[in-house]
């Protein structure tokens, strides 16, 4: 039997048997109803109707900003695996631009936002470096644009919002197992109990096993994820849940291919797309990353409300790179070689008081709240040497020699103290205006153990805020114009040992909610304008140092739909043409990193999605067939252009009341494509995959 299904049946069985001893006083959730569409379960719509994201009960067809959720239900019927695979359905997001490197990369409208990633409305951490595991995830969010008003230094391109899988009412059991292409193998468990007579009482455990080789040669990933959460019962107006979750995963990282005799000619042809660069005895990366907080509601009378999210997280994460250069005599790669280390914790906290309340000139929604943050990251690498290697006929086995001496060795602390308020004023049943300001204090401690001066500290203080109109021209559809800034505090000194200013955002966008089918459909079209000043690039002159581009815009129009078009046919579609350059290179007189008018790398002026559901009977039993596609037009990238791509994915399952079966085949037609690309080297985009999943639901 396969030992990861064994490991997980043991620790589901143990935790099953409170959950069948309660089932008989298991409360039912219910469930969305839209009559004459038939129902749609929340766990099983592709249109959820609210988002956390934006810290407001707004529904989304009633939010005058653009964000788009993938549900659950999505991330079910297309098993993805990473959160690329989820943000592959968002228009304006390109996702995992430097391939499987085992981190999260993405950019939002243009604009790298890799660590602007949330988990349940708080900050991970201030780099991301451990991937996120989606198994353990309700749902993703995405929130476009400038977002410093609700979460203080972010970048302007938008953020990521993940909510955690939360303790449920019922008694629920389900164990999953999956094989596919590369010789994965995956278990899954997640179950859960009431512990109150109420169901409000309740403790919730989901986790995964997994094992995975890759189509590159001696590549290979390995995890360990559980996620225990437990909500408590203190009375009808007091929600609590304690989420708590541990990571651990293990792999060699894969670094693509090197420029020549991948998207440049080689005489000798090309590279095939399993060549690795790497050392098969070079140290895997292994990350383990632990998280403990609480979620806390109560609410008081007359309308008001208290919440206050807290969480605690660490990290840690050693590995190995050996990486591309260029080709030297014969066809052999020269390479480098660095060991590297990251470890860090976060600590972030969010309280704010809600008040609903009505007046001569209408209703007002007003929010405020003090948050905390405190990000801290170590680094220590070290440059090593490795021999060169034929790419067209490797042989390997040649020694990594790394010195004693550290190259960099860093530790920065950043602290960030946070007001904002903001009120949503429904003037009447057409006119919605939200308007928010905050005011953020930071400051940046960092210590340099190889240099002086060995401490530097930063201060920067911000307003930031957003201001937004809606109007509901006829019942359902509804124009806005918004507007918002943000800032994010800039790091390290210039060559002379001047600190930078912080970066600025801002965005104008005009867009269209058409509400087709209320609580089931929402179509949403966006043009923007974002500004992004005082951004970073590495100093093409000195080494090691950094200087401030003066500006980089990002224009564009997204189109989004969700929709549960029927009881049978879900779907998920989008469009988005952005237009992303420098505008200002910060008037460099020496050779620039970057000039005026480049393209930003790795952002595709086109890109097109579609994912759709079909259920023959209606409802989760029975047949179901699935499919859709992803495409995206060259894209520019430090120096050279990728070509386009389009990629089909299809997909079938069958479910009867206690088991499901589905078979998913991601790049049906084998389509050879780049994900992204870097100064020497092209991240592979993913051949076809095939997986084969079997659940059991109690």
């Amino acid at each position: 039997m396969n030992p990861y299904a064994t490991r997980a049946a043991t620790l589901c069985a143990v935790l099953l048997t409170p959950a069948l001893a309660l089932a008989d006083d298991a409360l039912t959730l219910p469930t969305t109803q839209v009559d004459g569409q038939g129902e749609t379960s929340a766990q099983e719509s592709f249109a959820p109707t609210h988002a956390q994201v934006g810290k407001s009960d707004l529904p989304l067809a009633e939010t005058p900003r653009s964000v788009q959720v993938v549900s659950r239900a999505v991330l079910d019927s297309t098993q993805a695996q990473s959160l690329t695979d989820a943000l592959n359905n968002v228009p304006g997001v390109t996702a995992g631009q430097y391939g499987r490197r085992g981190w999260d990369d993405l950019i939002i409208r243009g604009q790298v936002a890799s660590d602007s990633l949330f988990l349940d409305g708080l900050r991970t951490a201030s780099s991301n470096r451990v991937a996120e595991q989606v198994f353990g995830l309700e749902q993703v969010e995405v929130l476009k644009g400038p977002a410093s008003m609700e979460y203080g230094l972010v970048l302007p391109g938008g953020v990521v919002n993940m909510v955690s899988k939360r303790p449920q009412a019922e008694a629920f059991a389900r164990l999953g197992v999956t094989y596919g292409s590369h010789d994965l193998r995956q278990s899954t468990f997640d179950v859960g109990t009431p512990l109150s007579a109420n169901g409000k009482a309740a403790l919730r455990v989901n986790g995964l096993l997994s094992d995975s080789n890759d189509a590159t040669d001696h590549v290979w990933f390995k995890n360990n994820y559980i996620a225990p959460s437990l909500s408590l019962d203190l009375g009808e107006d007091t929600d609590f849940t304690l989420l708590t979750s541990h990571q651990d995963r293990s792999y060699i990282r894969q670094q693509g291919l090197p420029l020549s005799g991948s998207i440049n000619p080689n005489p000798n042809g090309s590279l095939p797309r399993s060549r690795f660069t790497g050392e098969p005895g070079q140290s895997p990366y292994h990350g383990v990353e632990n998280r403990v907080g609480y979620s806390l509601a109560h609410r008081f009378g007359e309308g008001w409300t208290f919440t206050q999210n807290l969480r605690w997280q660490d990290f840690r994460l050693d590995g190995q790179l050996v990486s591309n250069s260029t080709f030297a005599a014969n066809n052999t790669l020269r390479r480098s070689a660095q060991t590297q280390h990251w470890d860090g914790d976060t600590l972030s906290l969010d309280n704010n008081l809600q008040k609903l309340f009505d007046t001569a000139l209408g209703t007002h929604d007003i929010t405020a709240g003090v948050d905390y943050l405190r990000l801290r990251e170590s680094t220590v690498s070290y440059t090593c040497t490795v021999g060169n290697l034929n790419a067209y006929n490797p042989v390997y086995g040649q020694q990594i020699d790394c010195p004693s001496t550290p190259r960099t060795w860093t530790d920065i602390t950043t602290r960030m103290t946070g007001a904002y308020v903001r009120d949503n004023w429904k003037i009447n049943d057409r006119w919605l205006v939200t308007a928010g300001l905050r005011r953020d204090m930071t400051d940046t401690y960092g210590v340099n153990h190889l240099s002086q001066p060995r401490r530097i500290a930063t201060e920067a203080n911000a307003t930031t805020g957003a201001v937004a109109v809606m109007y509901e021209v006829v019942p359902n559809v509804r124009p806005y114009l918004s507007y918002a800034t943000s800032f994010f505090p800039n790091t390290g000194t210039d060559v002379n040992g001047n600190t930078f200013k912080p970066e600025e955002g801002e965005q104008w966008e005009a867009g269209i909610k058409f509400d087709l089918v209320p609580g089931r459909t929402l179509l949403t079209v966006a043009t923007y304008d974002l500004r992004r000043k005082n951004v970073l690039q590495a100093d093409p002159v000195h080494t090691g140092s950094s200087i401030a581009v003066g500006e980089q815009r990002s224009q564009g129009l997204e189109v989004e739909l969700n929709s549960d078009v029927t009881d049978k046919l879900s779907l998920i579609a989008g469009y988005a043409y952005t237009w992303a350059t420098v505008t200002d290179d910060g008037g460099q007189t020496q050779a620039k990193a970057i000039t005026e008018g480049d393209r930003l790398n790795n952002v595709p002026r086109h890109t097109a999605n579609l994912f759709a559901r079909y259920r023959f009977n209606g409802t989760p039993l029975g047949w179901e067939v699935n499919g859709g596609f992803n495409a995206a037009s060259e894209r520019y990238t430090n120096g050279y252009y990728l070509p386009g791509y389009a990629v089909a994915n299809v997909g079938v399952a069958y479910a009867t009341p206690h088991w499901r079966t589905a078979l998913n085949v991601r790049n049906l037609f084998d389509q050879h494509y780049y994900a992204g690309g870097l100064a020497s080297a092209v991240a592979l985009g993913d051949d076809r995959t095939a997986l084969m999943s079997v659940t059991y639901s109690y």
